[in-house]
């Protein structure tokens, strides 16, 4: 922990929209991504583990990038919401004003839903590799590997959040396109969720 961390926590608790939900996603994923990353190091670690070590390399060459990643896309993130709060102060003084601010709207509309959409896209592509570190990594980091599964559903499920709230500002058939496909995203990433923390309690034989 340093100062830096504390900056962004300040930065979030501000009375400015930004950096907001969007952003705290990603921010959410790069801590699932540290995590993981974390779990896969001390399960190479050990050759007591070496079942776990195909994957925790897979998964390193993932999480290590993607902590950057993360942070871009949390920037990302702030960027569009902030496009959206100045096409909405645009000038509607003429005809010709109306129609380019209206056209600045759904256009920065639509970049504000994709940035958290990207998110849990990103968060989603982890999902599917975590059951076999939960399977063979180090059993002794087990509960991290837990809370990096439930910081990944966290990110896509406040991601899904931050899609939706932008949908109505969209057309209806580009709202309902992200609408249905975050709605896919989200249940698979609960599924997966639930899988990993099966796995992980009967590794534990906490039931």
């Amino acid at each position: 922990m340093n100062d830096g961390y504390i900056s962004v926590l300040r930065s979030i608790s501000s009375k400015t929209p930004t950096p907001g939900g969007g952003a705290v996603a990603a921010l959410t994923l790069s801590h699932s991504y540290s995590l993981t990353s974390m779990v896969a190091k001390l399960t190479l670690a050990r050759e007591k583990w070496i079942n776990g070590h195909e994957i925790s390399n897979k998964l390193l060459s993932i999480c290590e990038p993607g902590i950057d990643e993360s942070m871009v896309m949390a920037h990302n993130d702030c960027d569009a919401f902030d496009n959206v709060m100045d096409a909405y102060k645009l000038s509607k003084d003429s005809n010709e004003e109306i129609i380019i601010r209206k056209e600045m709207i759904l256009k920065s509309s639509l970049e504000a839903t994709n940035a958290p959409y990207q998110i849990a896209l990103a968060a989603m592509e982890l999902f599917p590799l975590l059951p076999e570190l939960a399977k063979n990594g180090n059993v002794n980091a087990l509960t991290d590997l837990a809370s990096a599964s439930e910081l990944l559903y966290s990110s896509i499920y406040i991601a899904s959040l931050n899609v939706k709230i932008n949908i109505d500002s969209l057309t209806e058939q580009e709202g309902m396109k992200f609408f249905n496909e975050i709605n896919h995203i989200l249940e698979k990433s609960k599924n997966f969720n639930k899988e990993i923390q099966n796995i992980i309690f009967k590794r534990l034989e906490w039931h």
